[in-house]
């Protein structure tokens, strides 16, 4: 029996993510008004680092099942802000604290500023809905 082979693995999930993410913090940055796709925006990131922060353990977990510690470690080291950073704006979200929104967004695009995203890619509008999947609605 050959082995079974995930295209969808954590590492594409997370580079996908970073693609949108740096797309929503653009869009983001146009918004004058706090409307409903503002809200979308924010809640789209604050998901997206989330998912990115779950999938930091299944990446490293061939590297640790290889003994290779230091390596796994330090992966999880260079992605801890996450979910941290996935935290504070799921909270500054909920309690409608725009300052503190638009205080992270420069910490959250420096963090992905070697990712390039093509002016054709297909992410499309990701972020559609987020609010209402944010809040549990």
């Amino acid at each position: 029996m050959s082995p079974i082979i995930n295209p969808d693995s954590a590492g594409k999930e997370r580079t996908r993510f970073s693609k949108a993410i740096l797309l929503a913090v653009g869009e983001l940055a146009k918004q004058t008004d706090i409307t409903n796709e503002a809200r979308d925006l924010a809640a789209f990131i604050a998901i997206a680092l989330k998912n990115i922060s779950d999938g930091i353990d299944v990446s490293v977990a061939a590297w640790e099942k290889r003994g290779y510690w230091v390596k796994a470690d330090r992966f999880r080291m260079d992605w801890m802000w996450t979910g941290q950073l996935a935290e504070k704006m799921k909270t500054a979200l909920l309690a409608d604290d725009w300052a503190t929104i638009a205080m992270l967004m420069p910490q959250i695009a420096q963090k992905f500023s070697k990712i390039e995203v093509a002016k054709n890619h297909r992410l499309g509008k990701p972020w559609v809905g987020a609010y209402g999947q944010l809040n549990g609605k």
